[in-house]
This record gives structure tokens, sequence and C-alpha cells, in this order.
């Protein structure tokens, strides 16, 4: 009966996902309110029965898995780059948030000091992964989605890392007869933690640089040792395993020197299976009594960190700087909770618990009230605010090439001159180091993973051009493209005509191979491009139309057409559409025609240079 109910789990959370995906909103919510409808609702699940005592063992791990995961990403030279107020608001603003919730709590809802502090300092944390969804489709201006992007990332193990230092310190309090003691208490599990961390992030970075452990074994090698850290951690000194794991992370992820990019991308897919399972899990030991001891007070607790906490926060944070009142007002609105708040804290609670602080069972469900009522009304409210406050960007003009080869690089660069908006992206590190040489913005890894979401600029990127000669990069980016932005702004090119045709490829890849028409394979297009081809634009007019253009242009390659001026404002961007083997409007005057030029023509420009030409002939 047991695996029946683990395999519905599992069922419940892919589509949990798929419902998110479709709605293209934080998979955070489906999965809280699957949870909740197999719980407390229903009660078809109960998480308690159907684990025992391995239910604590199993979410603490998870969330081990997870903070690790986040903090792979925290690198520290980006810390560098970000604005003043992203540091300020994962510093001074984290604490004015911890501090303004706390006393709340413990005032207004007359919590348990130790369950009101921890309750803070876990209810700072943001997390990309409820920000991004929102922004997306929210299209705030840059400094608001960068602002907002870079908090969630950065204060995601930042904040993790707080919470625990605090539920440790509250939990050793009192355990010895004088402060010296308590204070000697937290010293040993913090430097129990620092040390394991530091030890395990040594370890693991030798036996990648040694080549001692196979590269076929570094995922699940490092899953091994992340697990067996944070235990041997925990067994040392109580509740220090999710201080080790953390600066385990950190530690890798600031090795110049070292490839965990394979070990990122399937900590991201275990992550989501684990954050998918867990927040269902823990959604479903909620029970309709836990709920219905909140008062009416937790309304008004509710208000303060939506409408004091936070807006005090940006108040703190944003003083001083140049930032627009608008974009404060706005900053001051988007803070949901996600999914560290409700793992972490989960943990804590089960703790507490065990250790009989009071009110410790209200943690959760409180937890659970703070991220259901912040995700959903942000997310229904962000629009429409945005759109009040005029913060919110005009249509996305941006090209996305997936890859960043010699013939990207030169489509771009023709697309560049002519006023489009370009951005690539290559998992080949050489590529992309090409490409930010020729001053072309360029994002290392697959646009389609969950890191490419908190990185590249997806609010203003309106069409998506596949170009890379690997078909399997091209499909996936296809596929994840059409969906995000809508089949008919997505195109690949073919590497191959018989490629083309294979039966394995999906309907929706198969349907937009048609970048560049018949003579537009990348075969083609790099043999021109080595042999010295220049991509160029030449306007269509009443005096040189597009027919003219053809027989003067027997051998040139059309890549594109765009329409407006390339020296036009974000009031007027300039349009693209690309030439395909199904197109049915050609060129119109007006229009310029962005084409691979072979080498013997490859500075044709505009027809009056040509005249211009051909009269110099005369004389």
């Amino acid at each position: 009966m047991s695996a029946i109910y683990i395999a519905g789990i599992a069922l419940c959370s892919v589509l949990a996902q798929w419902v998110a995906w479709a709605f293209r909103v934080p998979a955070i919510l489906f999965l809280l309110l699957t949870g909740l409808l197999l719980g407390p609702f229903s009660g078809v699940l109960d998480p308690d029965a159907l684990l025992g005592d391995l239910l604590f063992p199993v979410v603490s791990l998870s969330v081990a898995v997870i903070l690790f995961e986040g903090s792979l990403t925290l690198h520290f030279r980006e810390l560098k780059g970000i604005s003043k107020v992203v540091r300020n608001l994962c510093s001074i603003g984290m604490l004015t948030t911890c501090i303004v919730i706390s006393f709340s709590a413990y005032w207004l809802l007359e919590l348990n000091w130790r369950v009101a502090a921890v309750l803070g300092a876990v209810l700072v944390v943001t997390g990309p992964t409820v920000i991004a969804p929102l922004l997306n489709s929210m299209r705030p201006t840059q400094d608001i989605d960068r602002i907002l992007r870079w908090e969630g990332i950065v204060i995601d193990p930042i904040g993790a890392l707080f919470a625990v230092l605090v539920f440790e310190a509250v939990m050793l309090v009192g355990q010895g007869e004088v402060l010296s003691h308590t204070i000697v208490a937290l010293v040993k599990t913090v430097g129990v933690g620092l040390s394991i961390g530091v030890v395990s992030g040594w370890i693991t970075t030798q036996l990648m640089r040694r080549e001692w452990l196979p590269f076929e074994l570094h995922k699940f090698g490092i899953l091994a040792l992340v697990l067996i850290s944070f235990s041997i951690s925990n067994h040392i000194s109580h509740e220090s395993g999710l201080l080790a794991v953390t600066v385990f992370g950190i530690w890798l992820a600031n090795q110049d020197d070292l490839e965990i990019d394979s070990v990122l991308e399937f900590k991201e897919d275990l992550s989501m299976i684990l954050i998918s399972t867990l927040f269902i899990l823990l959604a479903a030991r909620l029970q309709l009594s836990d709920l219905m001891m909140l008062d009416s007070d937790v309304f008004i607790f509710l208000a303060i960190v939506l409408f004091i906490a936070r807006p005090l926060c940006i108040a703190i944070s944003t003083f001083g700087t140049d930032l627009p009142m608008k974009s404060r007002l706005v900053l001051a609105w988007i803070a949901p909770r996600g999914i560290v708040a409700a793992a972490v804290g989960s943990v804590f609670a089960l703790s507490m618990m065990e250790a009989g602080v009071a009110d410790a069972e209200k943690m959760v469900p409180l937890i659970f009230t703070v991220i259901i009522v912040t995700v959903v009304l942000q997310s229904l409210t962000a629009i429409p605010v945005a759109k009040l406050l005029g913060v919110r960007q005009p249509s996305p003009n941006t090209i996305l090439i997936i890859g960043a080869n010699h013939v990207s690089r030169a489509i771009a660069r023709g697309l560049k001159e002519q006023n489009i908006p370009v951005h690539l992206s290559d998992p080949a590190w050489e590529n992309c180091r090409m490409a930010r040489m020729d001053g072309l913005p360029c994002y290392y890894g697959n646009p389609q993973s969950e890191h490419a979401e908190r990185y590249l600029p997806l609010t203003t990127i309106r069409s998506v051009l596949a170009l890379s000669p690997n078909r399997h990069h091209n499909a996936l980016g296809v596929q994840y493209f059409s969906h995000l932005l809508n089949e008919k702004n997505v195109f690949s090119l073919r590497s191959s005509s018989s490629h083309a045709k294979a039966n394995k490829d999906s309907a929706t890849f198969l349907s937009r191979q048609i970048l560049f028409g018949e003579n537009g394979a990348y075969a083609r297009l790099s043999s021109v491009i080595a042999k010295g081809g220049k991509v160029s634009a030449t306007r269509i007019s009443e005096e040189f139309s597009w027919q003219q253009y053809l027989e003067m242009n027997p051998e040139a390659i059309p890549l594109l057409i765009l329409k407006g001026d390339k020296d036009s404002d974000e009031d007027a961007p300039v349009k693209m559409r690309p030439f395909t083997s199904d197109m049915e409007k050609p060129p119109q005057e007006g229009e310029r025609v962005v084409a691979l030029q072979p080498p013997k023509i490859s500075l044709l420009k505009d027809p009056a240079n040509n005249k211009a030409k051909d009269n110099k002939k005369d004389e």
C-alpha cells in the first residue's frame, strides 16, 4: 500500500508542475494546493502514517540537498557586481524584515519567543523559483527586474544560513547556567558546521581536480558527500548540518578551475523532484485544526508582513540611492515567499516540537499561510501594479540566438549593426568567450535550464533563433521557448536535409525548422562565412525592388527582413521577421534585407552606394 501512495505522490507532483507550466505561474502554488487537497481536506494522504519515523530524516536530507543546490549558485565575484540596493536587501534589509516579523509574531500572535524569532528569520527568504516566473509575466523595468532577480538569487542561501544560525542560537539559550555557556555552545555548533563544510568542499575539490573520482561518478559522488556531511555534522553538533552543506556548496561554487556545470544541472533536476514531493508531504501534514487555531490576529500579522515589514525593508535598503520612487513602490510590494521558507521552516518546527518548545506546532501553518497569500496576491496584482505605476517594459524586442558558433556570431553582429538587441547562449565556453570578445552578450549554458531562468533576460526576449549545429540543443530550445513565447516566434535552422526529416523529432521542432529557406542549412552558411562571407543589410525601395535585388545578388542567402528605422527609439523598435521556407510575403518597400553575402560581393550595401560606384567607373 505504501508503494501506491509514494507512486501517487510522484504522479501528483508531475501533474502539479505541468499545470503550473501550462498556466505560467509559480509551481509552488499548485504543489501546495495538491498537498492540501490530499491531506487536510480529503484525508487521503497522511505523511506521518506513511513514513513514520523516517519522515523527519527524509525532510531534513531533502532540505540539505535543496540548500546545497542553492548555495552552488552563490559566487563571491558576482556579489561585487550587484547593486548597492541588493547588498542592502540581503544584509540590513534582511535584518529589518526579521525583527519586524519576529516582534509582530511575539506581541500580536503571542507566540513563544523562540518560535517568533525563528519564524521571522525563515520569512526573510524569497527565492528565484517564485520570483522568476512572476517577473517573466510582469516585465518590469530593468532596475526592478535586476534587483528582484538578484535578491532572490543571493538571499536564497544567505537567508537560509541566517535562519539556521538564528535557530541554533535560540535553541541553545538557557541550556547553560550562564550566558557564556550558551555562547560557547553556539560557537561550537557554528564551528562544526563551518569546519565540516570547508573540509567536505576541500576533499571534493581534490577528488575532482586530481581525477580520483571519474566524471561519470561526479553527480552521485557529490550527492553522497552532501548527505554524509550533513549527517556527520548533525551527529557531532545538533542542527549544524544545514550550515555544513551550505558552506560546502559555496566552497565548490567559488573554485574557478572546477567544472561543476553537470553537477549543478543534476542538482537542479534532483531539487525539482525533492521540492515537488516535499511540498505535497508538508502541506498534507497540515491539519484543519491547525489552520483553525489561527485566529483573526493572523490577518493583522499578514498585513504587517505585506505593508510594514517589506516597505520598511525597501525604505532602509534604498535610502540614499537614486532609485525612482515608482520603482521603490513596486519593490515594496513584490516579495513572495517560497520553497526555502517552507522547507527550512518545517525542519525547524519538527525539531522544536521534539524539544517540547511551546507553540512550535503553529509555525508551519503560519509559514504556509504567508506563502499562499504572498504568492497568490502578488501574482494576481503584479501586472496591474506595474501598469498603474508605468514601470512595465514595452513589448520584448531582444532576439535570443541559441548557439554562439561563428555562424551565430556573424548573424548577431549583423543584427546588432541594425539596432536589433541580441543575446546569445551556448554551453561551450570557447564560443561564449568569442561572442563576448565581439561585444555580444552571451549566456554560458543551456537556455532552457533553471539556472538560465535566473540569469537570462527572459522578460526582454521576443523571438528565438536556434542556430546551433547540434540538433539536440536546437530541439530542446524550440520545445521550451515555443511554450514560453508562442510557437510562431520560435525558429530553428536545419543542420541537414536528412535530419530535418528525422521521425524521432517532435512535431513542434519539425514544424519550426524553417529558417532561411531551402538554401539556409548550417553547413552552407558555415562554408560561406569560412570563405570570408559577410552579413550585410540592403534597403528595398521604389528604385530598387526585391526582384532587382535577387537579380543582382544571385548567390546571396537572405536571412532576415527588418522593418523600421535602424536609429529608431524604444517607442518604435525595429521589427524583424526571418526568411523561412513557407514565407508568403516578400520584402516590401522601405524594409531592409539582411543577407549573407559571398566574399566577392560582401561589400554590397544600399543601392545609393552602388550608384555612386557606377558613376565613379563612368568617370
